[in-house]
């Protein structure tokens, strides 16, 4: 259950990100984005508005935190099952009886 709650957090967060990178591509565009030499000119980070820093940080932290949750719910998931797999095996070792 931890790894699907964490997939979906971060499978929520990748899709805020796509919706916040359409969101810069489009408040940033601009029809004079060339200087005279031809180069494309650049909007750096410090000079964006900070709502959009703020949920640009905010959504990838999200998602390093929930792309976590999901690997170590897999981790533990395969650890519990390994150990249940083990308990069976031995319950079945000590039910078997050898003839004398």
């Amino acid at each position: 259950m931890r790894a699907l709650v964490g997939a979906v957090i971060a499978a929520g967060a990748s899709i805020g990100l796509g919706l916040t990178a359409v969101g810069l591509g489009t408040r940033y565009t601009r029809e004079d984005a060339y200087n005279t030499s031809g180069d494309a000119l650049r909007v750096y980070f410090h000079q964006m508005d900070r709502p959009l820093i703020f949920i640009l940080v905010f959504l990838t932290s999200v998602a390093v935190i929930g792309l976590g949750i999901a690997i170590a719910g897999l981790a533990y998931h395969h650890a519990r099952r390994e150990r249940e797999y083990q308990w069976e095996k031995e319950r079945h070792a000590a039910g078997q009886r050898t003839a004398v």
